[in-house]
């Protein structure tokens, strides 16, 4: 039970670092890691994670007994068993980089190493298509509170808080940000590549979004229109409500664009309009997999069929048909038993019209005539 707590805790604490949008048409390659103590000085928990753009493709969480680095692209693996050891290996001693990174910061403010603690880091690099270079980050926060990040000129600290500011004067001393600079403009933007290569037939595709308009009744009455875009790829997507087909500005709640676990993203804008008025407002979509802006309303549910009331019918009607066509046929069949009856008597009594018994005399006489002859 502890080890699921932390677990979840560590990703809620590994989410707070939100990856910045990168330009659109880059892609970018970031590192999330997260450092957490507790009362127990003997034990911390690690986890570390790489995103390829908005794709999470290696992971590594020393909760597990023999804590690695692993694949979880949804391409196959194809690193060298070399990478991971030495990866692993790696990420491990980054663990203890910040361990005592932490143990500064908690003498600064004079703070028992006994307790509960965060380090969070976050390093990234973007490119453009033609292999350019655009920028690169780093970036860890203590106890969510003191902050140090690298510049966008690669070479000066940003610091917020008291520790924060010790630490940036340090980094400068030793000039940290000068061996900073080939790990964000060559290494990282290196493994970049290759994971575009290795992934391109799956980050090449275009899946086009599902979309719908939902409706909801809002304590004040007024309705809330929900446009939803889901099951899309790549990320990059635009929502927008107008009124009356004009782009009149709206007030609109748009949530950004989000993973939705299995490789593709989901996104809705909503916008609040009066009762009655539903149709007045039209949602608009743009993304790279559709030929053209596509145009959504909400629909009003159609009037439901009742379903029982058709049914009885029908069986009532297929009754019915089956007991008249039971009761012509058994009409039929006494009629021609009693045809067959008046014929058959003719028969036997040679009076019938065309009988065979009517021939019987007419022959006997002619066998007469000729036994005379």
């Amino acid at each position: 039970m502890k080890s699921f707590v932390l677990e979840a805790l560590l990703l809620l604490i590994l989410g707070n670092l939100v990856m910045s949008r990168h330009p659109e048409g880059s892609h970018s390659l970031t590192y999330l890691q997260t450092l957490l103590t507790w009362p127990d000085p003997l034990a911390s928990h690690f986890i570390g994670s790489a995103y390829l753009d908005d794709i999470h493709i290696e992971r590594l969480n020393t909760i597990t007994q023999t804590p690695k680095l692993e694949h979880c692209a949804p391409w196959l693996d194809q690193q060298q068993p070399e990478y991971w050891e030495q990866s692993t290996l790696g990420m491990l001693n980054l663990r203890d980089f910040y361990k005592r990174l932490l143990k500064k910061v908690l003498h600064i403010y004079n703070q028992s190493e006994t307790g509960y603690h965060t380090v969070q880091f976050r390093m990234s690099c973007d490119v453009l298509p033609g292999v350019n270079y655009i920028r690169g980050q780093y970036e860890m926060i203590f106890n969510g509170h003191d902050y140090i990040a690298l510049n966008e000129d690669l070479t000066t600290w940003t610091a917020v808080g008291k520790a924060a500011e010790v630490l940036s004067q340090e980094f400068e001393k030793k000039s940290y940000a000068k061996n900073l600079r080939p790990l964000l403009e060559g290494e990282c933007v290196q493994s970049l590549l290759a994971q575009l290569d290795y992934g391109k037939e799956i980050l090449l595709r275009k899946d086009i979004p599902k979309l719908h308009v939902t409706h909801k009744v809002r304590a004040d009455g007024n309705i809330t229109l929900r446009c939803w875009a889901q099951d899309f790829y790549h990320a990059e997507i635009t929502l927008t409500w107008q009124k009356d087909g004009s782009n009149q500005n709206l007030d609109m709640e748009v949530i950004e664009t989000r993973p939705a676990g299995d490789g593709t993203f989901q996104k809705w804008a909503a916008v609040v309009v009066p009762p009655g008025e539903e149709q007045r407002y039209t949602c608009h979509v743009n993304h790279e997999g559709l030929p053209e802006s596509i145009t959504l309303r909400w629909e009003p549910p159609q009037p439901s069929v009742p379903i029982m009331p058709i049914v009885t019918g029908l069986v009532l009607g297929a009754v019915l048909m089956g007991a008249v066509v039971t009761f012509l046929i058994w009409k039929w069949r006494s009629k021609g038993k009693k045809r067959s009856g008046v014929y058959l008597q003719a028969f036997h009594n040679g009076t019938g019209h065309g009988g065979c018994m009517s021939l019987i005399p007419a022959l006997q006489k002619k066998r007469h005539k000729y036994q005379e002859i």
